[in-house]
């Protein structure tokens, strides 16, 4: 597993265990993520990132997941399914320095590891269809800039560039 990996994986934690348990303090998170992360502080902080990203967006991400889901209320999901798609889409939308294609397959493999045989085949739809929302177009490989993510190498296209929204700090992003 990469670090980036792992660190998506820590940012999939956080952000279950805020929606199930809004009442977790800021310092509580940011102890869990010292201490799963080791310390590592890059990979504090790029985790960090993911976790208020997907907070400080969420009802933009939300609403991208919403307009794709076909027959599927967002209330529906899985809580696990709905927090690896709200982690995936963010990155997908906001993060255009990482390839779509590395965002979606990060989101199938958290997909593969902490929910059902089902979850990444249905998180791997609504991802694709939230990339073709983002960028209808797809472009080449070398229009994509597939190597932004150090930790991955790419052979297909990227997200289009977003304009990226500031986090909120943990704690005081809109409740889950």
């Amino acid at each position: 597993m990469t670090r980036r990996s792992r660190g998506r994986e820590v940012a999939l934690q956080v952000l279950y265990q805020l929606e199930q348990n809004s009442g977790v303090m800021t310092t509580d998170v940011r102890r869990f993520i010292d201490r799963r992360l080791l310390r590592d502080r890059p990979l504090v902080e790029f985790t960090t990132g993911l976790i208020e990203g997907v907070r400080g967006n969420q009802p933009q991400i939300d609403d991208a997941i919403k307009q794709v889901a076909e027959n599927w209320r967002l209330d529906r999901m899985a809580a696990i399914d709905r927090n690896i798609l709200r982690l995936g889409a963010f990155e997908i939308l906001h993060h255009p320095e990482v390839p779509a294609k590395v965002a979606i397959n990060e989101a199938l493999e958290l997909a593969k590891r902490y929910s059902t045989a089902q979850s990444s085949r249905f998180v791997n739809g609504i991802l694709d269809k939230v990339l073709q929302l983002q960028d209808p177009a797809p472009r080449s490989d070398a229009e994509a800039g597939s190597e932004a993510d150090p930790d991955v190498a790419v052979e297909s296209p990227a997200a289009a560039e977003a304009e990226v929204a500031p986090p909120a700090p943990i704690g005081e992003g809109p409740a889950a």
